[in-house]
């Protein structure tokens, strides 16, 4: 078989960079990889399609999906995330609890990425906050956004403004001019060239608050309750070369599996040594969310597959609640 040659973008992920840097390799497929933000990685992907496999953000993947687009999901989900515990609030907004936020303005990067996506069904479903009760304010311009490139228009019913071009959700944060914003994602301080939050902000934190004092109670309590962890993106394959080559999707599947194996295996290598409990902090998230939080495949994932899904349709993101089945490629349903 002739080697296929396939253009693959990223982010560093633990998880995938053993099939990233070549130490895992498929046979007939030679991959070559490129880095980058995942704000950037998906809205080059989103408008220009421009690389045969690519992370891909799942609520843009599903609105993407539901209006045709040419794409394929794989069951490896590389990035997951508790994004409500990524909240802030200022102190002068009468926030103490999440409760609290009927009423109030929350600022997001983007009002269908995934996060925020995450963020509405958890604090609607587990906090009882309608999506329908907060003033929801995103970062991004129309033209340099997700949402721009898949036609996005702001649900019916929904109280929703963009942020003035001149500030970010960290600036209008500490200025007071929202009450609660998304900025302790750990892609905030990387600078690309969709978001504001990495270049305009400001030092003054002293009245800013996480939502969620401590993040690790309320992780255990998300996964008691449901039993997973929240999916930020997953990876997919350009339809064009999914048709041209049916083999391919569970190949890289497979590839996907293997290097997060190798990961998982010297996890207790990469602790840095500066974090001086660090393997007790290991040990404590695995008592916490089980040994391996991250898991790929279909069948450890349809609970997780149905609550996304399940918001996306209730939140007006897409019109219909998605299929497992016409999102990801055939060959990688009974795993």
């Amino acid at each position: 078989m002739d080697q296929l040659t396939l253009g693959f973008i990223s982010a560093y992920n633990e998880r995938v960079e053993p099939f990233m840097n070549g130490t895992i390799k498929v046979d007939g497929v030679e991959l070559i990889p490129t880095y980058s933000h995942p704000a950037e990685t998906f809205w080059r992907q989103l408008k220009f399609g421009e690389f045969e496999v690519a992370e891909m953000s799942m609520s843009s993947f599903l609105i993407a999906r539901s209006q045709g687009a040419d794409m394929i999901a794989l069951p490896a989900f590389p990035s997951r995330r508790l994004f409500q515990t990524e909240l802030s609030y200022h102190l002068d907004s009468g926030i103490t609890k999440p409760e609290d936020l009927g009423g109030k303005k929350l600022g997001v990067a983007e009002y269908q990425q995934t996060a925020a996506l995450w963020i509405r069904g958890i604090l609607e479903h587990d906090f009882g906050v309608s999506q329908y009760k907060i003033h929801w304010y995103m970062e991004r311009s129309e033209e340099m956004s997700h949402g721009g490139a898949t036609g996005f228009k702001p649900p019916e019913g929904i109280s929703f403004s963009r942020i003035d071009r001149s500030k970010s959700l960290k600036s209008t944060l500490m200025a007071h001019e929202l009450d609660v914003a998304h900025v302790s994602s750990p892609w905030v301080r990387q600078a690309n060239t969709l978001d504001r939050s990495s270049r305009i902000g400001g030092d003054d934190l002293s009245k800013i608050r996480p939502l969620f004092p401590d993040r690790m109670a309320e992780g255990a309590r998300f996964y008691r309750k449901h039993g997973f962890l929240p999916v930020n993106h997953a990876y997919i394959i350009r339809g064009d070369i999914h048709r041209q080559h049916p083999w391919l999707a569970a190949k890289l599947y497979d590839g996907f599996v293997r290097a997060k194996a190798l990961a998982n295996q010297k996890l207790t290598e990469q602790i840095p040594t500066a974090l001086m409990f660090g393997q007790e902090y290991t040990a404590k998230t695995r008592e916490l969310i089980g040994e391996d939080p991250f898991p790929f495949g279909i069948k450890a994932n349809r609970a997780m597959l149905d609550m996304i899904t399940g918001f996306s349709c209730e939140q007006g993101l897409t019109p219909r609640k998605m299929k497992i089945e016409e999102l990801f490629a055939e060959s990688t349903l009974d795993t």
